[in-house]
């Protein structure tokens, strides 16, 4: 190749083709060309700061913020740049003065600014890696034939830095190509975990999984299990949220309500659009929000301005940590903010150090001057730069934290053991190497970085704060993190307090929280609140956290937390439906309404008819009681008494007796009446028809025949009862069904007899039988004169009693589904046949009574009847119905004189 002369003795190279290892060096090379041209044409050669040292590291820091759009850099940031950047300017002192600690090496160091934006931080991070980029001279000659002396440029062996997580990776995938080891002080991107495409990052902060853990677990200690997230487009906040949602899918029990999204570039109304889509779902006053400063507070800024000062809880990551500078100016929306930082300590030596520098001790740091003018709003005279009126010219005698704010930077303490960690690394190696040697040795120059990125996996020193430092397999470094309150109502102590610490598992202590104006309560965010007793939950589909409350209605109680189940039949439901219980069981208590009054009717009715009884039985000879006949009279009375009497069973409390003599006397007394009733109407008719036809009496009229004909009738009564106990032999029963209403509570077993209403209907309906029969032939001796005998008294009882009976049969069966139907239809039977005995009694036997006690001279010995006179009188009965029917306008009055 030709070879250009130098202008001096001093040889200059000239270019000639390059050998590169691979295309991806050749790329790099092009960038590398090309940019410092860029530099040198615009005169935006970037400024750094050089220290210079037998070992050089490099350094990363966000010493100014991100500029608006088409300007890479804006404000200067005190904070996160200055503090941190001078942190490891006193970390190299630190180092450089200690005599065990690398010793007879100093450690210089090349810092640039980021300027908070990963594009701009790749174009700076080019300088770090111009030494590595291999170039052939063989080719190149000076003019005498001599080659040419080339500077060797500055070598960068390891980089502490990125701040930001987007800004170290696209750095570590440069300084990876020429396994430059890189260690990080802020940087917690998830992905930077991944050894396979970051193989020479390292970290002195845990990664965002671990912190994503600790942010899952606030939120379920809390007992919250519908919150939203909110991240800053880029590596940071997306990989961070990434990370929360996948550790709470795993955990479970927790769901996201909105994964929203901030622009790199946020658009005018972005954040508006932001608080609106929170508020769809409004419920979720649970944030999670990875974020950066700048996002943070535009984001409190826009729920100030939408009037939701207190409704949105915000659990915030690292980047928000115990910073004041997002808040500033919106407290009252950050009260309650739970945020979480790296555990970390205030480096006393630091501070010292820091409020110590000003301008004219602190030259080397070549943007102290503009933090000078910020920090104490001042301006300073420099050549060429116009005065700006209206702003206090600095006098140079200001001091740091005297004349303004100051608070350690909460990550001085990571740059610090980031330093050390590197430091400690080529120390170790320097005594592998180069064992007993004064300075660098060969083997360390240059310092081979696949190498020393094994020595710095390896160290495992006290740091700064006094915990470990140390690396796992991923470069990463152990989770220990500080959990922060941000409390305003806090009067002692407004700000940021602690609250607990998470290292590898949760120790919150809730009763140092406090929120919105003081509560100490815990406020909700929640999908769906907790279901009351007795509610299942039905989810939601698709959505596990949210579920609408139904109530386990009826006799149901809750199976499980999601499904109903329904009670034992003879069981219902607790109060609280949690469980079942038993059902009460219940009776017809003597002390009830329903029972008092038939007790009442009862008790009349046996004292009325014990009264007839022991009257007929002292007047058992006097006319009236043997024209009644006697015999009938007993036993009609005697099945009176029965009726009577079957209410204090039917009241009685069931048991196998009872429940024997229900079945036996329910029918009976009724049977032995209707009977007696039956037998008189029968043979007055059958005497009166027969005097129709001829002068003979008919058969069977005598008082035994009336006695046999009506035991014969209440034998098939007796018959029935005795097939009833062989077939089904009595017993007790306990119904639920009887009084189980929709409402539970009221639900009632009632112990009862076996006999349900078709039973206790076939145990009356023989003696409705003859009820019946008896009445037709009440109604075919209607003509009878009423001189003679009972017809008429018998007639009447028989129509009064039917009419009882029809009232009956509607109350019975229309109370069949009541709650109160055995109450309603006992007292309804009692009351019918104690009606219907009093009937009886009242027109067949109280006149008889009357005469005989109040009127004792009616009661006389009567001109006896033959047979023949009792057939003329019914002749001329006839006689006298035909003529009231048209015949004859005359009446016929009845021979009487027989």
């Amino acid at each position: 190749m030709t070879s250009e002369a130098c202008s001096s003795h001093r040889c200059c190279w000239l270019t000639s083709p390059f050998r590169y290892q691979t295309w991806l060096h050749l790329m790099w090379v092009l960038l590398v060309a090309i940019i410092p041209g860029l530099w040198a044409q615009q005169g935006t050669q970037p400024q750094s700061i050089k220290i210079e040292g037998d070992i050089t590291l490099g350094g990363l820091f966000p010493v100014h913020s991100r500029g608006p759009a088409g300007v890479p850099c804006g404000e200067i940031k005190r904070e996160k740049g200055i503090h941190r950047l001078e942190a490891m300017l006193y970390a190299l002192d630190q180092i450089n003065s200690d005599p065990d600690l690398l010793p007879n090496i100093t450690l210089g160091v090349r810092v640039l600014d980021t300027c908070s934006r990963d594009t701009y931080a790749l174009e700076q991070s080019l300088t770090f890696v111009q030494a590595l980029i291999q170039k052939d001279n063989s080719d190149v000659r000076c003019s005498n034939g001599e080659p040419p002396i080339i500077p060797k440029p500055e070598r960068v062996v390891g980089v502490i830095g990125a701040s930001g997580s987007s800004v170290s990776i696209m750095v570590a995938n440069v300084l990876r190509l020429f396994a430059i080891p890189q260690i990080s002080y802020a940087s917690t991107a998830p992905e930077l975990s991944d050894k396979s495409r970051y193989e020479f990052f390292s970290r002195v902060v845990p990664p965002d999984s671990y912190q994503a853990q600790a942010m899952v677990d606030i939120v379920k200690a809390m007992g919250w299990n519908y919150v939203s997230t909110l991240a800053s487009e880029g590596n940071y906040g997306e990989s961070g949220v990434d990370a929360f949602l996948q550790i709470s899918r795993e955990a479970g029990g927790l769901c996201i309500a909105q994964s929203i999204k901030i622009p790199r570039e946020p658009r005018p109304g972005e954040f508006e659009k932001i608080i609106k889509r929170l508020m769809e779902t409004s419920n979720a006053r649970g944030v999670i929000i990875f974020a950066s400063e700048d996002d943070i507070k535009r984001v409190l800024q826009t729920a100030k301005k939408s009037n939701l000062t207190g409704h949105f809880l915000f659990v915030g990551s690292d980047s928000w940590g115990a910073k004041s500078s997002p808040i500033q100016d919106q407290e009252e929306v950050a009260e309650g903010a739970v945020t979480i930082l790296p555990k970390r300590a205030s480096i006393d030596g630091f501070d010292q150090y820091f409020t110590s520098r000003s301008l004219e001790n602190n030259r080397r740091n070549i943007w102290f001057a503009e933090f000078w003018e910020d920090d104490f709003k001042c301006k300073l005279t420099r050549p060429g730069i116009k005065y700006e009126l209206g702003r206090r010219k600095c006098t140079g005698e200001e001091r740091i934290s005297q004349h303004s704010q100051y608070e350690q930077e909460g990550k001085v303490q990571f740059v610090i053991d980031a330093v050390y960690a590197m430091a400690h690394a080529l120390h170790s190696m320097h005594m592998d190497l180069c064992p007993g040697y004064m300075g660098v040795c060969e083997k360390m120059d240059p310092v081979e970085g696949r190498m020393l990125l094994q020595y710095i996996r390896s160290v495992n020193f006290n740091g700064s704060a006094g915990t470990g430092v140390m690396f796992n397999e991923n470069g990463d470094a152990p989770g220990r993190y500080d959990i922060f309150q941000y409390q305003l109502s806090n009067v002692t102590n407004p700000g940021y307090k602690v609250i607990g610490q998470w290292t590898n598992h949760l120790r919150l202590n809730p009763e140092e929280m406090q929120w919105s104006g003081g509560d100490r309560k815990i406020p909700d965010s929640v999908c769906s609140f907790p279901c009351e007793s007795g509610e299942r939950k039905k989810m939601v589909k698709g959505v596990p956290c949210c579920w609408h409350c139904e109530l386990c209605d009826g006799y149901q109680y809750m199976l499980d937390e999601f499904s109903c189940g329904m009670c034992p039949f003879d069981m219902r439901p607790f109060k609280n439906r949690t469980g079942c219980r038993e059902t009460p069981i219940v009776k017809l208590e003597w002390s009830s309404p329903w029972a008092i009054i038939p007790v009442f009717l009862a008790i009349l009715g046996i004292l009325a008819t014990t009264g007839v009884i022991i009257t007929f039985i002292r007047f058992n000879d006097t006319p009236i009681v043997r024209a009644s006949g006697r015999e009938l009279s007993y036993v009609l009375l005697t099945g009176i008494f029965l009726i009577y009497l079957i209410t204090f069973l039917m009241i009685a409390e069931p048991s196998t007796g009872v429940c024997a003599f229900r079945r036996l006397l329910l029918g009976l007394g009724m049977c032995i009446s209707y009977s007696a009733m039956l037998t008189k109407t029968n043979r007055i008719y059958r005497i009166f028809e027969q005097g129709k036809k001829s002068v003979s009496p008919p058969k069977f009229i005598s008082p035994t025949s009336q006695l046999i004909i009506t035991f014969i009738l209440i034998s098939v009564q007796l018959l029935g009862v005795f097939i009833w106990f062989g077939v089904i032999p009595p017993h007790t029963i306990i119904d639920y069904e009887e009084q189980k209403p929709p409402n539970p509570e009221f639900a009632r077993g009632v112990l009862k007899c076996d006999m349900g209403d078709l039973s206790l209907i076939s145990c009356l309906s023989y003696s409705i039988v003859l009820m019946i029969t008896c009445t037709v032939y009440a109604i075919k001796s209607r003509g009878v004169p009423e001189n003679f005998n009972e017809a008429k008294p018998i007639g009447f009882t028989m129509y009064t009693t039917c009419i009882v009976w029809l009232a009956f049969v509607p109350i019975f069966f229309g109370t069949a589904q009541s709650t109160e139907k055995l109450f309603i239809q006992t007292t309804t039977l009692t009351v019918s046949m104690s009606l219907s005995a009093t009937v009886s009694l009242g027109m067949l036997y109280i006149p008889k009574v009357y005469v005989i006690i109040f009127h004792p001279e009616q009661n006389v010995q009567k001109r006896k009847r033959s047979f023949k006179a009792v057939v003329q009188a019914a002749t001329v009965s006839v006689k006298s119905n035909d003529k009231q029917n048209g015949e004859s306008k005359s009446k016929i009055v009845p021979d009487r004189s027989q």
